[in-house]
């Protein structure tokens, strides 16, 4: 993967690895959004190099995701509620909302019957297949508080029945 990342910044001008990159072990991050700004043609030749290696490659609001594999984000999500709750999400999806901003979250949205996308998921509808069921009226942070408000809400009004 880190011969990938060093590919990627010596042949896509602009192309930075992300500043959390000191802590991934899974997969390697490019900054597109966050502190740089690269043009959507920088964008998808991080993408091509990735797959050109092998990677499986997504973009996310901020970030051009990597990595060697076949997990994902459901097989993830899959594994952490098994292995922390000792639950089986799949069989019990209806009651998870899963909250997310781009093209990352395609497969959570496709799988999710309760999904929510926050505002700046607008940029990315031309490229999805899957959209979420919900968009909130707010983008990043403010759109999940907006999330998170609709949920407390709903518990207390259900509570008070």
């Amino acid at each position: 993967m880190q011969r990938v990342l060093a590919t990627i910044e010596a042949q896509v001008p602009g192309a930075r690895r992300a500043t959390d990159s000191p802590g991934r072990e899974c997969d390697i991050a490019i900054d597109h959004s966050e502190f740089t700004q690269l043009p959507q043609a920088a964008i998808d030749a991080c993408v091509q190099i990735m797959q050109a290696a092998g990677m499986n490659a997504t973009v996310s609001s901020i970030h051009i995701n990597g990595w060697f594999g076949a997990h994902d984000k459901w097989v993830g999500a899959e594994w952490i509620v098994r292995e922390l709750l000792g639950r089986d999400l799949a069989a019990e999806i209806e009651r998870w909302v899963y909250i997310g901003d781009s093209t990352n979250d395609q497969k959570m949205f496709e799988r999710f019957p309760h999904s929510v996308g926050v505002a700046n998921i607008a940029r990315f509808v031309p490229q999805l297949a899957h959209l979420p069921r919900y968009v909130t009226p707010s983008a990043r942070g403010a759109g999940f508080a907006e999330l998170a408000q609709a949920l407390l809400e709903a518990r207390i009004h259900r509570s008070q029945r």
